[in-house]
């Protein structure tokens, strides 16, 4: 039987309880449980069949709109939490200031294990990717990366991660204070050097399209293996300049 932490506003609606067990193998179900159990509850979080916009949902440290939404797994021993974001509107809608940080710590939070499987998986497919010639495997690595970059959703790689590795226990999570950006940014970088490398391959320089792949190759492993993000360094040292968009500092 999984758990919901409920936030100060909506307490009024579950009779004061902070913390209510539910059961169900999806968020959505497990949701419709509470809502069966609280049914006052149920206007303030849904509206029509969706959660309504200044509701997030979280599993752990995860928000649940980055993987299946109200169609996640859940496994019993998951902790879920509502987290309402700042709106305007009727009472239900009013976040405290201690929720507000609270959303922004949550924001400020990174699983690590998940960048690690990426790395992983970036630099498997890249020496596959040599070892057979496949230089269109280097193209698929790219892509994979610049889209995971603007779009975390797409990032398959940490995907496999959170559905399938984390969930059955064969990576333990390890969410640690951080920036989500900069490693964001770190992809970027790998994924135009592949990008570079994938033309390279077009124009039959394959020379220089495999010596970027082996670049990124040995970015990914100094991340992997030591811990040194070398495209996080890159943005925080273009935030100490003022350049635009580079707009978060270090974690202290």
């Amino acid at each position: 039987m999984s758990t919901i932490k409920i936030p100060t506003p909506l307490r009024a609606y579950t009779g004061g309880n902070a913390e209510i067990s539910i059961q169900g193998e999806t968020v959505g179900a497990a949701l419709n449980d509470l809502t069966r159990q609280y049914p006052d509850l149920k206007q303030h979080i849904y509206e029509g069949e969706q959660l309504r916009n200044f509701v997030n949902v979280f599993i752990g440290d995860e928000d649940i709109r980055y993987r299946d939404g109200l169609d996640t797994d859940l496994a019993p021993s998951d902790n879920l939490r509502i987290i309402p974001s700042i709106a305007g509107g009727a009472p239900a809608q009013v976040v405290t200031a201690k929720a507000a940080r609270t959303a922004d710590a949550i924001d400020r939070q990174v699983d690590h294990s998940a960048l690690r499987v990426n790395q992983a998986f970036i630099i498997t497919l890249l020496i596959v990717a040599f070892v057979t010639g496949l230089w269109p495997l280097v193209a698929y690595v790219c892509a994979v990366m610049l889209a995971g970059s603007f779009v975390p959703e797409a990032a398959h790689f940490k995907l496999i991660y959170f559905r399938f590795l984390r969930p059955r226990g064969f990576v333990k999570p390890d969410v640690k204070r951080d920036n989500p950006e900069p490693h964001r940014f770190a992809q970027l970088v790998g994924g135009i050097f592949l990008l570079v490398a994938t033309i390279a391959f077009l124009l039959r320089v394959p020379v220089l399209g495999w010596g970027l792949a082996w670049f990124v190759v040995a970015l990914a492993a100094l991340n992997l293996l030591a811990g040194i993000c070398v495209g996080c360094i890159m943005y925080y040292q273009l935030h100490r300049l003022g350049v635009s968009g580079f707009t978060q500092a270090p974690i202290r």
